[in-house]
């Protein structure tokens, strides 16, 4: 660590404790609020995910659950950690709006799906509006590849009344088919805007940008959450630092 931000323990302590008090999330939300005020957010929404490597020094975290209890929510068990094809690693879960901007990450072990965590990353959108009324929560458009065309997917963006572009994947064309009208209609599908959905691509790779997010290091999952909300205030106070005002 470079000597001009302190020792590396008094570095960690800040790390930790506005952690533990949700700052770091607080500020995220913060920019954000602050974006849609001045209309930066593109309300079309992509989610993604992608598989970030655990270096052998994010191992070694307690196993048992009460051991490692960490405010402002309870440590995975798992620690967010698991092993794919890839290795050993972590998995973000990704909402981005169409200006490359994360809106929402979850941070799961890196053997898990990605169609379980769909709803659970729409969930966590949530943008302030100036002065009084509820959160913005429900984006324009949802964007997603056909890792996300579940029953269940569908049926949660139809009950929020969320139209989507979503892609149908080859076996499921075929079942659908082979059922004949039992199978139903086929889900619209919008080639054109489907194509937007490369900007989650984008906020995947600047949030890549950073080591620490590429990498993880972070022994505990909350701790790497923390890492990434970090990340993700850097890409916004960027992108509100060059719009004109």
């Amino acid at each position: 660590m470079p000597e001009r931000y302190g020792h590396w323990q008094s570095v960690y302590h800040l790390l930790r404790t506005w952690q533990r008090a949700g700052i770091w999330t607080l500020i995220a939300a913060k920019l954000r609020a602050w974006a849609d005020t001045a209309r930066l957010i593109d309300w079309r929404v992509s989610v993604d995910s992608t598989t970030c490597r655990a270096h052998p020094h994010a191992a070694g975290a307690r196993r048992t659950p009460y051991d490692q209890v960490e405010p402002p929510g309870d440590e995975p068990r798992d620690h967010a950690l698991g092993r794919s094809r890839g290795g050993w690693g972590t998995k973000l879960h990704l909402a981005g709006e169409q200006g490359r901007k994360p809106l929402a990450v979850v941070v799961g072990a890196g053997h898990r799906g990605d169609s379980p965590q769909f709803a659970r990353v729409l969930e966590r959108i949530r943008v302030a509006r100036p002065g009084p009324g509820r959160p913005r929560t429900r984006p324009d458009r949802v964007l997603a590849d056909k890792a996300y065309s579940s029953r269940s997917n569908r049926a949660y963006l139809r009950r929020r009344k969320i139209p989507a572009t979503i892609a149908e994947p080859a076996d499921q064309r075929a079942h659908r088919k082979a059922r004949g009208s039992a199978g139903g209609r086929p889900p619209a599908f919008d080639a054109r805007a489907y194509r937007d959905r490369h900007a989650v691509e984008c906020g995947v790779g600047l949030l890549k940008q950073f080591r620490a997010v590429a990498t993880r290091y972070d022994k505990l999952a909350l701790r790497y959450e923390a890492t990434v909300h970090i990340a993700v205030i850097d890409i916004w106070l960027r992108d509100l630092a060059t719009t004109p005002s």
